[in-house]
This record gives C-alpha cells, sequence and structure tokens, in this order.
C-alpha cells in the first residue's frame, strides 16, 4: 500500500512541480524527499537551471538524481571546467551553458569527447583564450559533434578578437540547420558562405528552381551573425549560398564609418529577395558612442526589400536614420502576415506609418518602437486596434503621454509592455489600473512624472493587473518612494521580479516590507527571484538585516551595486549569502539576472 501511495504522490503530484518547488518538497519529510529523489528526478528528461546561478555543491546534489537526461540548460556563472565536466556525457542530445564567465574555451574539447550525440548546443561564453587555442579547442569540439544540427556560439567581452571563427568553416558539420555566431569578421563570413555554397553557378531567377532542386550538402534554414560589417557583398554570398534560409539575423558593429563601396545598399537589400522562404529578417547597426547607421538606405531600399520579401512574418530593422514613414509603411502594407515588427532608432518615423495599421497588418503580436522621437500616443491609438497585440515596446519614446493608455487598456492579449520614458502622469497609471489587460512585464522606468500615487492607481484599482504582474522596473524614477514599495507589497500577489535601480527617495523600510511580504505565506504572494537596488543611496547597512536569512528565501539574484553596502562587499556577501548558496550577488551595475554584462565582471563568490 505504501509504494502505490508513493507511486501517485509522484505520477500525480510531484511530476506536475518545477524543480524549485520538487527540492522545497522533499525538505519537508525523508518520506517525501524518497519519492523525489527515487519517483521524480530520474525521470526527467530535460532540465533547467537558467534562472539561478547554482554553485558546484548544489550543481551535484540537483544532477545525482537525474540519470535519464537528454536536454540540459546551465547558468555558469559561478561554475568552472570541472564542475561542468563533471555533468556532460553521451546520454546528451541538448545541451544550453549560459554566462560561462569563468569558463576558457578547453571545455569545447570536454564536449567534444564527451557528448557525441549532441544535436543542439548553444555556449555563452567570455573571451578568456587566444584565437589560435579556441580555434584549436572548437574543431576538436565539432569533429567531436557530427551529429550537430543547432550550434549557437556567443563570445563576449570587452575586446573580442573577431578572428575566433576563423577556421569554424572547415569542421562544421553537414547536419546543420541553425547556426549563431558571434563576434565573425564580414571577410570569413563570406568564406564560410563559400563554404555552404549549393552551386558554383550565378544564382539568378531563371535558374531558382533549378537549384532548389538540387541536392546540397548543407541544408541551413537558421543563420544568425554578429558582425563588423553589414555589406551588400556579404548580403549576396548568403542568399547565393543559402536560398533555402528561413531565419536570417545579422547585426554588425563596425569601428568607423564604412566606405561607400563596402557599405549596405539597395543592392544587398533586393538580393534578399533570391531567398524566397524566408519569414524572419532582422538588419542591425549596433554602435556605441558612435554616429555610424545604414547612411545609404532611405526609402526606396525599404521599397525594394518590402516588394522581393512579401512572406516576411518578423521584421527587425535597427539603425536606418534615412528611411521615413513611407518606408516602414511600405513594410506593414507588403507583408500581410507580419506578426513582429521592431524598429530601432528610426528619427524620421512617426504616427504616419501607423495611419491605416488595422488595414494592412491586423496579425500584429508583437511591435516593438525603441528611440523614435516623432512617435506619439496617436500612432500607440492607432496599434490599439490591433486586437491580437501580446507585446508592446515604447522604449525612450518620450512623447507617449497618458492619452494613448486607454487604448492600450483595451488590448486584452496585451502581456509586456514598456513604457520607458514615456510623458505618462499617474492619471494615465489610474487607466491602465482599472482595466483588465493581463500584463505581467511593466517597465515604467525613468518615468518621472509617475510618483508614489500613480502606483497607487495602478495596482490598487481593481483591475487586473495586480493580480497578473510578475515583472515590474520602476527604476531611475525620482517620484518613487517607501510609499511606492508598501502599496507593491500589499496588492503586487505575483511578483517575481523588481527593479528601483536608482530610486533615490527608496530606504530600508522598502527592503523591510519586501522581507515581511515573502514571510507572510498565508497572504499568498510568490516570493521575489530578483530584486535590483543598485544606487538606492538611501539604504544603510541597516537593511543587512532584513536582506538575511530567513527573509527573500526564494531570491536568485541581487543587485547591490552603488549603495552602502558595496563598500564591505565581502561582509556583505557572507552575512546575505550564508546557506544561500544558489543566491548571485552584483555590485557591477548589471540589469536583473545579470543577462547583459556577465562578461565583464565575476560575482561575488560565498
Amino acid at each position: 500500500m505504501e509504494e502505490v501511495t508513493r507511486s501517485v504522490l509522484a505520477e500525480e503530484i510531484l511530476k506536475r512541480l518545477d524543480l524549485e518547488n520538487l527540492c522545497s518538497v522533499a525538505c519537508v519529510s525523508t518520506t517525501l524527499r524518497s519519492a523525489v529523489v527515487s519517483g521524480v528526478l530520474p525521470s526527467l528528461t530535460s532540465l533547467d537551471l537558467s534562472v539561478f546561478s547554482p554553485d558546484e555543491e548544489t550543481l551535484n546534489h540537483v544532477m545525482r538524481g537525474c540519470i535519464g537526461l537528454s536536454s540540459l540548460t546551465l547558468n555558469c556563472l559561478r561554475l568552472n571546467a570541472a564542475s561542468v565536466r563533471g555533468v556532460l556525457g553521451p546520454h546528451l542530445q541538448e545541451l544550453h551553458l549560459l554566462r560561462c564567465s569563468l569558463l576558457s574555451s578547453t571545455v569545447l574539447t570536454s564536449i567534444g569527447s564527451l557528448c557525441p550525440n549532441l544535436r543542439v548546443l548553444t555556449l555563452e561564453m567570455a573571451d578568456l583564450d587566444s584565437p589560435a587555442v579556441f580555434q584549436s579547442n572548437l574543431t576538436q569540439m565539432l569533429n567531436g559533434c557530427p551529429y550537430l544540427e543547432s550550434l549557437q556560439l556567443n563570445i563576449r567581452g570587452i575586446l573580442v578578437d573577431a578572428t575566433a571563427f576563423q577556421s569554424v568553416r572547415f569542421s562544421l558539420p553537414e547536419t546543420l540547420k541553425v547556426l549563431r555566431l558571434q563576434p565573425l569578421l564580414e571577410s570569413e563570413a563570406i568564406l564560410l558562405m563559400n563554404r555552404f555554397k549549393v552551386t558554383g553557378t550565378c544564382l539568378s531567377q531563371a535558374n531558382y528552381s533549378a537549384l532548389l532542386s538540387s541536392s546540397p550538402s548543407f541544408t541551413l534554414q537558421s543563420l544568425s551573425l554578429v558582425l563588423d560589417l553589414i555589406s551588400d557583398k556579404l548580403i549576396i554570398a548568403i542568399t547565393g549560398s543559402l536560398p533555402q534560409l528561413v531565419n536570417l539575423d545579422l547585426e554588425d558593429r563596425p569601428e568607423k564609418e564604412p566606405f561607400p563601396d563596402s557599405d549596405l545598399t539597395y543592392t544587398g537589400l533586393q538580393a534578399l529577395g533570391y531567398c524566397q522562404q524566408l519569414t524572419s529578417l532582422s538588419l542591425v547597426r549596433t554602435c556605441y558612442n558612435r554616429k555610424i547607421s545604414f547612411k545609404r538606405i532611405n526609402d526606396m531600399g525599404i521599397f525594394l526589400l518590402s516588394e522581393a520579401c512579401r512572406g516576411l512574418e518578423s521584421v527587425r530593422l535597427g539603425g536606418f536614420p534615412k528611411v521615413s514613414d513611407a518606408g516602414f509603411a511600405s513594410l506593414l502594407h507588403s507583408c500581410r502576415n507580419l506578426k513582429k515588427f521592431e524598429v530601432r532608432g528610426a528619427f524620421l518615423l512617426s504616427d504616419l506609418a501607423f495611419h491605416d495599421v488595422t488595414g494592412s497588418s491586423c496579425s500584429l503580436q508583437e511591435v516593438r518602437l525603441s528611440t523614435c522621437p516623432l512617435i506619439t500616443s496617436e500612432a500607440v491609438k492607432k496599434l490599439g486596434l490591433c486586437g491580437n497585440l501580446e507585446v508592446l515596446d515604447l522604449g525612450s519614446c518620450k512623447s507617449i503621454s497618458d492619452s494613448c493608455l486607454n487604448s492600450v487598456s483595451a488590448l486584452r492579449k496585451l502581456t509586456s509592455l514598456n513604457l520607458a520614458g514615456a510623458d505618462v502622469t499617474d492619471s494615465g497609471m489610474l487607466a491602465l489600473g482599472k482595466s483588465d489587460v493581463p500584463i505581467t512585464q511593466l517597465s515604467l522606468r525613468g518615468c518621472k512624472r509617475v510618483s508614489d500615487r500613480g502606483i497607487s492607481h495602478l495596482l490598487n484599482s481593481e483591475g487586473t493587473i495586480s493580480k497578473t504582474l510578475s515583472t515590474l522596473d520602476l527604476g531611475h524614477m525620482p517620484g518613487i518612494s517607501d510609499r511606492a514599495i508598501y502599496t507593491i507589497t500589499r496588492y503586487c500577489k505575483a511578483l517575481t521580479e523588481l527593479s528601483i535601480r536608482s530610486c533615490f527617495h527608496v530606504t530600508d523600510s522598502s527592503v523591510e516590507s519586501l522581507a515581511t511580504r515573502e514571510r507572510q505565506a498565508e497572504g499568498g504572494s510568490k516570493q521575489l527571484r530578483k530584486l535590483n537596488v543598485h544606487n538606492c543611496v538611501s539604504l544603510t547597512s541597516g537593511a543587512l538585516r532584513w536582506l538575511s536569512k530567513p527573509s527573500f528565501a526564494g531570491l536568485h539574484w541581487l543587485g547591490l551595486g552603488q549603495t552602502r553596502m558595496a563598500g564591505r562587499k565581502e561582509a556583505v556577501t557572507a552575512t546575505i549569502c550564508g546557506q544561500r548558496p544558489w543566491l548571485t550577488l552584483c555590485f557591477d551595475g548589471c540589469e536583473l539576472g545579470c543577462y547583459d554584462g556577465w562578461e565583464f565582471h565575476t560575482p561575488q563568490r560565498h
């Protein structure tokens, strides 16, 4: 009878819980621990540990019972090579190693020798080795993984040597369907395309059918590259070698203004039409602190693109300052199945581009308009008629005001809203707070006219958002004080991620309020997983009392940079992280979870 009860417990209850809840259940009694260890963990085929960064001991405890894994995802922020090597084996077919700030490229040789059956591999690594050493280790890995179908290699750092993938073209398996490389030189990318080339003849519309009927060795469908330069020559090489592409994602970061004859022009955009199966396109030029953009592309270039690629379902464009409403509107009207539309830094994009958006792209599910200064509330009102919209990102569109928030409130499928830097006020928060829009992620960062009263309107107006909101960003808001945090702790029961960085009026009382929320289990509140108080200068060392155990039992990540506690890193780490090996402290100013910036620092060790 006991065996039957244990079997029912494992099959009907425990197997429906995620790993964190399983660990909590295992701590309740020896019976439940045995049920988890013997009845659940061995049956897991997939394990995702990306939401927190385990240390070696925690990883070993979790992995000890997982004997049937074929898919593993690890946050390696605090793991060394030996720790990772211990979880590798021929049973793995899918492996994702993320934020590998401590791992050198020797881990590549370990993967090649221990995981011969890999189909999917993702690696995010810091730039710790010379290009020659990295290339040698990469070659060994690729030779040891002949069945790879998806390979994503992301090498990050301050001055990453872009020659790291110089020899990768010689070792790529022919089974590859998805490839992402960062960083890569344009010249090396062109040589790589020659490796993929399906025919030696020039590509033209006339021989396109014959080209597709041939049997190329490579059947790559998705290509993503971060380069030093996107040029016509590169685009023509890609379309000539990979006409079967479904997804193309290119980003460049040129050090200086490209020469006119080596930059992207109409010719390159028109060549994209040769990829007749293309449904997703991303072309982005990112130049930090430098005014470098696609200066040779204007509306005519986008006209040619929209005519050549009418089957696009996802478009992402960044760094096109000479393209105006006419160009962007042509994409919205020509691509009838467009679901995702993202534009960054379009200084000529205005409300006019969305004048007839419901008559053209009524299938839109995601719209992201970042740093588009001419976009106002009128454009948002038009987008409010797109009933399928799930994501609306208006970050740094400073002319957005309260007048459009009633339209936003009518979007019954909207789950993510970014109003960072908008000119919204407390009155606008009342409109959102009264609505039934099921927003789970909300950013009000830099909204200087929203105060504590606005947060009260947002969460205490009997709308849906207080029940659904899980991620909230209130960073850089001078009107936010302890009173707003009190409102959050009282009404925002589903919140798991909170950023209040650079909120100068937030004091120790806010930390106490959040800690008290955590302890009131009868209130039904979820535990905070990530908390960012970076540059909250009014916090004192007295807040340590509330950040220490048993408060914030579920916290995975805590940002404390530029606070009074940052000057006592070792003592703070010992106090906060005692008996909590899964908690990562960040003193380096990263955003929530160190998703961007992990390569620049080593997390505080416990």
